[in-house]
């Protein structure tokens, strides 16, 4: 057998450092897919975690929002206010400032009564009809306690409201329900509704 020449031992040399280099680009190659792969759970998990940090705050949040729900007493001269998932002991009901009503607190059994608008919504629909129905954005603040914590969540509501003219002159305010209008605690937001939406 003869000994290879320097040639053919040159193009040895070559063919092994080409299966080592080839070895070493299989191995960063899958050193780059491990890794690939480990970030990638990891950015899932931590994605999954964060979907799980909002889903439990946005619960929370939509757990402490009131929603008040209103059942006309006495023939419509009142309202007595409920939310089913939080005992609210107080409210204060601010009306739109062109009005010209004092603003109302009402606590322990919450309600709103037609008396304390009548007269302002006579004279606001005196060129009406004698009959029609309309509603009158109130900003609303209820607190209630959330175990150790008082809140208070502040929404604008409508109050559905009838005016009819009486017989022997003067006119009858029913209060009809109350429906959410939007989650706000802005005055001036509520002046802004009723200025559009007054009677004509």
């Amino acid at each position: 057998m003869t000994e290879p020449n320097a040639t053919e031992r040159a193009e040895a040399r070559a063919i092994r450092k080409r299966w080592v280099t080839l070895a070493e680009i299989v191995a960063v190659a899958g050193l780059l897919i491990s890794a690939t792969g480990l970030w990638l759970t990891w950015s899932e998990r931590r994605n999954d975690d964060q979907e799980k940090r909002v889903e439990k705050v946005t619960e929370a949040r939509t757990r402490s929002l009131v929603r008040l729900t209103a059942v006309p007493e006495h023939g419509g001269e009142s309202l007595v206010l409920k939310d089913a998932e939080h005992d609210v002991q107080s409210v204060d009901i601010r009306f739109p400032k062109e009005l010209g009503v004092a603003a109302q607190t009402s606590i322990l059994t919450p309600h709103i009564e037609a008396a304390w608008i009548k007269d302002a919504l006579v004279e606001a629909t005196k060129t009406g009809p004698d009959k029609r129905d309309g509603r009158l954005p109130v900003l609303v603040s209820a607190s209630y306690w959330d175990g150790d914590q008082q809140r208070t969540d502040t929404a604008i509501y409508d109050v559905v409201w009838q005016i009819e003219g009486k017989l022997l002159g003067g006119h009858t305010l029913k209060l009809k329900g109350m429906l959410l209008r939007e989650r706000t605690a802005s005055a001036a937001r509520l002046d802004r509704v009723w200025a559009t939406e007054r009677p004509k």
